[in-house]
């Protein structure tokens, strides 16, 4: 519980987020608005939500696309992938982005230092 609220981590998947902590992202060029990071280059604070941006003013700081071309992608620790296909693979497919290139790369580092422990053998 975080200020009174179930956090994202400790929701189930089925259940509805916060809609001002989802980011959202542009479908014209893929830059993605995160509202804990907001956008210095436009001098939006971090914390403001995508509903909150002027609707007339707010532009795409890649591509000046307008609020319409962008769509909700749902909450930063939301896995990845349709949910239809959550409960498949293992469990892999739980995972959110963040997980999985961890698991990814630190599975490349450990083929490496074996690799590298290799020369250690005479």
């Amino acid at each position: 519980m975080v200020n009174g609220h179930d956090s994202d981590e400790e929701r189930a998947p089925g259940e509805p987020s916060d809609p001002d902590t989802h980011r959202y992202e542009c479908r014209s060029c893929g830059f993605v608005y995160d509202p804990e990071e907001g956008i210095r280059k436009l001098a939006i604070a971090p914390g403001v939500p995508f509903t909150e941006l002027d609707p007339i003013g707010f532009r795409c700081p890649v591509c000046r696309s307008r609020v319409g071309a962008f769509r909700d992608i749902g909450p930063r620790n939301k896995p990845s992938g349709f949910e239809e296909n959550l409960n498949f693979g293992l469990g892999v497919n739980k995972l959110t982005p963040g997980q999985k290139n961890v698991l990814i790369f630190g599975g490349f580092a450990l083929a490496f230092a074996f690799f590298l422990s290799l020369y250690s053998l005479r």
